[in-house]
């Protein structure tokens, strides 16, 4: 079955169906990760995009149950040069493209990913869709062009869990993570640094964190643009002050509105795991797992308050920050890996080593 995909400013690219029929919407992006295409499906950060992988085979490793960082994909689509039908791994449980086409996700092979990518790196992320049942160019660009995109969206009541739960029943701290489309892998390393973890629902407020007596609050990543979310940075200016607090991506973005600062939208953002960001500190270079499309503007933010800790070498936008009175950090890439290089993965325990002291 042939599919369109079809960019706002009139590009086409015509490939072959894999996956779910159908036709879907989205903000087209690329990532540079070669492997862990089951964790970025799965990533819900990627509500509202369309994905397209530089790397040129994907689908060899098949699916398994161990690898989703959340309960579904949550991708608008899925762009790849070459996918393969063979998946050979002893843990694999299906095929990719049946995986797709159990959860309604339009997957598109044997395009040109170098050209899409070389094209976003110029023009900036577009607004696309992903068709296998429309084959009118023309009217996939005017659907292209009239749909909604991300700025202004509120995207995070779309991924986020209503029910709060618990992750775990043991650890010495207590973490409330507040859930904007968060990761599995953050709850797992949260468990592993001695943390007992309750998840609850991004619209909480601040009073029902704090009811659950916690050590500590993390605000986890998620999806779309940070300024349509004003009830989450609400809550997280409420919290300031009462608990420690660690922001990662999306949550990062919620500090930083909190402390006063503006967020704007990156030209193509940063998507993939090869992202090298340097510690101020120690000099220190990680590189690092990224996933977003837009920034908080170091320019905005208060510094007498508030010291930058992280810098993205790549285009020197802001990676990390902390107050400098109160136990609070944020970071804007993604330390629990998944997929990627775990560099980053001490910062779990700073975290917690911060609860510690200031119990």
């Amino acid at each position: 079955m042939e599919a369109i995909l079809a960019l706002e400013d009139g590009k086409i690219f015509k490939g072959r169906s894999f996956g779910a029929p159908g036709e879907r919407y989205g903000e087209v992006v690329f990532n540079t990760s070669m492997a862990g295409y089951q964790e970025i499906l799965t990533d819900p950060s990627y509500k509202g995009q369309i994905v397209t992988m530089t790397y040129p085979l994907i689908g060899n490793y098949g699916v398994n149950d161990e690898d989703a960082e959340s309960r579904k994909p949550f991708v608008e689509g899925f762009v790849v040069k070459e996918y393969s039908k063979i998946a050979s791994n002893w843990r694999s449980k299906k095929t990719l493209g049946a995986y797709l086409n159990e959860n309604g996700i339009v997957g598109i092979e044997g395009v040109d990913t170098r050209a899409i990518t070389l094209h976003i790196r110029e023009a900036g992320a577009l607004k696309a869709v992903l068709s296998t049942i429309d084959p009118d160019e023309n009217s996939l660009i005017e659907k292209a062009k009239r749909s909604p995109g991300l700025m202004g969206v509120d995207l995070v009541k779309e991924v986020a869990q209503s029910k709060d739960y618990e992750w775990n029943n043991k650890g010495r701290y207590r973490v409330v993570v507040v859930d904007c489309g968060v990761k599995f892998n953050i709850l797992r390393e949260l468990a592993r640094n001695d943390c007992r973890v309750t998840v609850v629902s991004a619209n909480r407020t601040a009073k029902e964190i704090l009811s659950h007596k916690p050590n500590g609050v993390l605000l986890s990543n998620g999806p779309g643009d940070p300024a349509a979310l004003p009830y989450i940075v609400k809550t997280a200016r409420e919290l300031i002050g009462k608990v420690p607090i660690f922001g990662i991506c999306l949550g990062h973005q919620m500090l930083g509105q909190a402390f006063g600062g503006k967020t704007y939208k990156l030209k193509f953002g940063h998507h993939g795991g090869n992202q090298p960001v340097k510690d101020l500190k120690t000099g220190k270079v990680a590189i690092t797992v990224q996933n977003h499309g837009f920034c908080v503007d170091i320019d905005t933010l208060n510094k007498k308050d508030v010291e930058i800790t992280h810098m993205n070498l790549n285009d020197k936008t802001l990676e990390g920050m902390r107050h400098k009175k109160l136990p609070i950090f944020s970071v804007q890439f993604h330390p629990e890996s998944a997929p990627g290089p775990n560099d980053a993965e001490y910062l779990f325990a700073t975290f917690t080593q911060m609860m510690k002291k200031n119990a």
